[in-house]
């Protein structure tokens, strides 16, 4: 399992991913019944989606037991979410603000988010600190001031 490789979803795509993502691995019909049960859609159209997605190279078929054909993931839930936040971020111009505005304004970023988030970042800038862009390491630069 576990192909990092990008492949742009659908909706109905994750949500069947989500499931198959969860289940590990799965027949049609365990699929179709780990979906929602309000919008839960018919089994021939969750065929047809993952049939779709074995085409796009996001699951395979690994086995058949009887009638049932499992299928696996080959994308992970890293990956695909990755895509679809890059795909985002590019429709706002590559600019992440937007979306963080949006969520702090909307109560969907919670401090404790918003500090480990500091944290990464301040991680990534003493990592970009500390090596050129060959990955070598730079010489330490003092950051005081000199006082004349």
């Amino acid at each position: 399992m576990a192909n990092k490789k990008a492949v742009r979803l659908t909706r109905l795509e994750m949500e069947i991913m989500d499931a198959l993502w969860d289940l590990g691995s799965a027949s049609i019909r365990e699929i179709r019944e780990r979906l929602p049960e309000k919008k839960r859609p018919a089994y021939t159209t969750v065929q047809t989606i993952v049939r779709r997605l074995e085409e796009k190279g996001a699951v395979r078929l690994t086995k058949q037991i009887g009638n049932a054909n499992i299928f696996e993931p080959l994308v992970t839930r890293d990956a695909a979410h990755r895509r679809l936040i890059d795909e985002l971020l590019d429709i706002l111009g590559g600019s992440a603000f937007p979306l963080m505005a949006h969520l702090a304004e909307a109560g969907k970023l919670s401090l404790e988010e918003v500090r480990a988030i500091e944290m990464m970042l301040s991680d990534k800038s003493d990592q970009g600190a500390s090596t050129d862009k060959s990955g070598s390491p730079k010489p330490a630069i003092s950051r005081s001031r000199r006082k004349d």
